[in-house]
């Protein structure tokens, strides 16, 4: 059963103010990874409170403080968007499910992932550090981009 949406409305709209669009059906999913040109930024957002104390802010401060950034990025809610959730998972091939969990894809393709145990126990600023690096590896220029 999912979790009710008025539990986890703010941790929803930590990310939708940063300008992460949110994909709550399989079909915007797809829609996102199809027609997004360049780098997509996936976040799986989770209750757990490395979501909350680490990945959140994290993302908050690597969006403020890099002028590289990801095309497009999107989320989904672990726990409330069952079938998006999976759709969106289903991308991040050769790694198991975990969540919070942030997937870099180009043209549907895997191109860099975190998973959970990349951000657990790590201070936002460290993640935004790390985020930071990871726009620089994989967004703007499709040829220096590399699997």
């Amino acid at each position: 059963m999912p979790y009710p949406e008025m539990m986890i409305h703010g941790m929803r709209a930590e990310l939708a103010q940063l300008g992460l669009e949110e994909t709550k059906t399989t079909e915007a999913v797809e829609d996102a990874v199809k027609n997004t040109d360049g780098t997509l930024m996936v976040v799986v957002n989770s209750v757990c409170g490395c979501a909350a104390g680490g990945v959140r802010p994290g993302i908050a401060l690597a969006l403020e403080n890099s002028e590289i950034k990801p095309d497009k990025a999107i989320t989904v809610f672990a726990g409330a968007d069952i079938d998006a959730t999976d759709t969106a998972r289903g991308y991040f091939e050769g790694y198991a499910p975990s969540s919070p969990s942030i997937g870099f894809l180009r043209k549907g393709k895997l191109i860099k992932m975190f998973e959970r145990r990349d951000l657990e126990g790590r201070p936002p600023f460290v993640i935004a550090e790390t985020l930071v690096e990871a726009f620089r590896e994989t967004c703007g220029n499709a040829e220096a981009v590399t699997a």
